[in-house]
């Protein structure tokens, strides 16, 4: 029987002989797709094919640069790789032409390249190193994402796949695997940061000879796409992070729980499991050594809430998707009232390269009690919106100015939102806080999966408030009072207060209902759904005065609290307004000032955007 070193020869050589060929990637993620990566992909493959081109056409997950999306690489052997963004089906075949078979770099649609000459076989990160967006990132969880071929088993294990499988079942024990994730000061991932070797530890422990691996995958945060990209960039990383845990804790069986709404991370997923199966890496007696390891795919319908342990484990079993009353944990009872085990993605991804370059190693990233590097997702207000990895322990400004590239249009920072609508929003005040798990959340917020939503100076924080609360409000299971019918009475006085119909006394009640709420709700999805309200009365109280005492929201977003005025000064009365008016709010002779009649205005600010004056004024 052939061993998985002679394998890994095998299939290194295989790219080796491949890199001598040009080779074109393109970024085939969600994101990219959805950015018209599949138009892409469709026009490169009819070129190469019908005009039978020695070029070997590749697709990947996604590399973290969604703001450039779709990307296509070209890797000739005679020249260095090339990253191109923005690419379309037309810029795509002129790429082709010019690049790919007659050697000139398309300058003005390149974003990045590779500073070595000549082709390498296992391209690794020095062509990311060089761009902004790179610069202070590391890559652990996400080092394959947009570099392999996420169908190919082959080239996860050509770049050390399933290395630390095999060592662990054929010099490790169970107990020199947990020390060995304990040491490297892994924390779940997936939000509330317990010890992963700990968690680890209590499963192994828990009496029973039947237990369960469970990967929680059911990512449901407003822009959170962490776990996504990985499931479809590395599922393989996570497979056998899941079959490492599987023998450290005396498991022979796994459930993924994905959201439906990831149709290519299942399939991606499915094709790996079956991959993995037929190599004897997942199944039967896997690479001889007799521990037997199986995986099954459990797609969820999307309720936030089974991101909750139990929830997600009620799930699993064909129940609601609500929480049970804890204790007994999961490691004691769990699925079908076996010890289980449950980590989420990135969690797992990290497994792989702690047992193959060793504890030492992920431990030295981060900062004391928080190691080794983390994935954000960063959404909102910025240049460069992306999938980043950095050492824990970075400032949030260097994540938010010098990785995302700042805030968009120029505009002046007002806040980031950490955690998802479990987080809170950090002001700007607190821009050098070092992005680890107890420094967040003293300022209230908390690390979450990893969503980042960046604000800016238009953002009104009470109506951030209003929205996450509005988010957990209807994602509640219902099944304890305090978060089923507090949350609602919450969301009820948001909207009063953004409707302009704000009374003094709700400030106090918001923050007595948010304090009740964390203290007594079931799970953690109650306990945490007020943070949002509480970071933003913390550091932004002057915006809920505002909107109660003066009726006034100052970013201009709360629609009940504008006026819309025309300048006089600056009206031209060209009447561009005038014609976009919906409902005939704005009169006037032409060549003279017009004037908006308040009471008919219904504030949609189409006007707004039509005047090239800057009359018009929304306040």
């Amino acid at each position: 029987m052939i061993s998985l070193a002679e394998k890994r020869k095998e299939y290194q050589n295989r790219l080796a002989e491949k890199a001598k060929k040009t080779i074109i990637v393109v970024g085939m993620g969600t994101c990219g797709i959805a950015a018209g990566g599949d138009k892409v992909w469709q026009a490169l493959e009819n070129a190469v094919k019908n005009k039978n081109l020695d070029i070997e056409l590749v697709y990947s997950g996604c590399i973290g640069l969604c703001y450039v999306e779709p990307i296509m690489e070209v890797h000739r052997p005679d020249m260095p790789r090339v990253i191109y963004g923005n690419v379309n089906g037309e810029t795509a075949l002129k790429i082709l032409e010019e690049h790919a078979l007659n050697g000139k770099v398309v300058s003005d649609l390149a974003v990045a390249q590779d500073p070595k000459e000549g082709k390498t076989v296992l391209p690794e990160i020095p062509i990311l190193n060089e761009m902004p967006f790179y610069k202070k990132q590391v890559k652990t969880a996400i080092a394959n994402c947009g570099i392999i071929n996420p169908d190919s088993i082959e080239e996860y294990i050509a770049y050390g796949g399933y290395e630390a499988l095999e060592k662990v079942l054929s010099s490790m024990s169970q107990t020199q695997v947990i020390e060995e994730v304990k040491k490297s000061g892994l924390r779940g991932r997936g939000g509330g940061g317990f010890p992963t070797g700990l968690k680890w530890e209590f499963a192994y422990k828990s009496p029973g000879e039947k237990k369960y691996v469970i990967c929680n995958a059911d990512e449901g945060d407003p822009g959170a796409f962490m776990d996504r990209s990985v499931l479809e960039g590395d599922p393989h990383a996570v497979l056998e992070g899941m079959a490492i845990c599987g023998y450290a804790i005396g498991a022979d069986e796994g459930y993924i729980y994905v959201r439906a709404e990831y149709p290519l991370a299942i399939k991606r997923l499915e094709n790996a499991i079956a991959q993995a199966e037929e190599a004897g890496l997942l199944g039967e007696n896997i690479l001889g050594s007799g521990f037997n390891f199986k995986l099954r795919i459990k797609a969820g319908a999307g309720a936030f809430v089974c991101g909750e342990e139990t929830a997600l484990i009620n799930s699993i079993e064909g129940k609601r998707g609500m929480p049970r009353v804890r204790p007994p944990f999961p490691a004691q009872s769990g699925l079908w009232n076996k010890p289980t085990n449950n980590n989420n993605v990135e969690t797992y991804a990290n497994i792989p390269g702690i047992i193959r370059k060793g504890a030492d190693w992920f431990a030295g990233m981060g900062t004391e009690k928080s190691k080794g590097s983390k994935v954000f997702a960063l959404t909102g207000k910025v240049n460069r919106t992306g999938l980043a990895e950095v050492p824990i322990g970075i400032t949030i400004r260097e994540i938010i100015f010098d990785i995302a590239g700042g805030i968009q249009n120029n505009k002046k920072f007002k806040a980031v939102q950490i955690g998802g609508p479990s987080g809170g929003c950090i002001p700007e005040e607190y821009l050098d806080t070092p992005v680890d798990y107890d420094s967040l959340t003293a300022l209230g917020a908390m690390m979450g999966s990893g969503g980042l939503v960046v604000m800016d100076e238009t953002t009104c924080m009470v109506d951030v408030a209003r929205f996450f609360l509005n988010f957990t409000q209807k994602e509640s299971c219902g099944k304890c009072t305090p978060c089923r019918e507090g949350t609602k009475r919450m969301l009820e006085i948001l909207n009063r207060i953004c409707d302009g119909k704000g009374k003094p006394e709700d400030i106090d009640t918001l923050e007595r209902l948010s304090n009740v709420i964390k203290s007594t709700a079931l799970c953690g999805l109650g306990q945490s759904a007020p943070n949002p309200v509480l970071a933003t009365l913390r550091y932004f109280r002057n915006e809920y005065e505002d909107h109660i005492h003066n009726k006034k929201c100052t970013a201009g977003v709360c629609t009940a609290l504008l006026e819309y005025k025309i300048d006089p000064d600056k009206c031209k009365g060209c009447g561009a307004c005038k014609k976009v008016c919906p409902v005939g709010a704005i009169s006037g002779e032409k060549k003279e000032a017009h004037e908006i009649d308040a009471g008919k205005c219904i504030k949609c600010g189409s006007c707004i955007e039509k005047c090239k004056f800057d009359a018009i004024i929304k306040g």
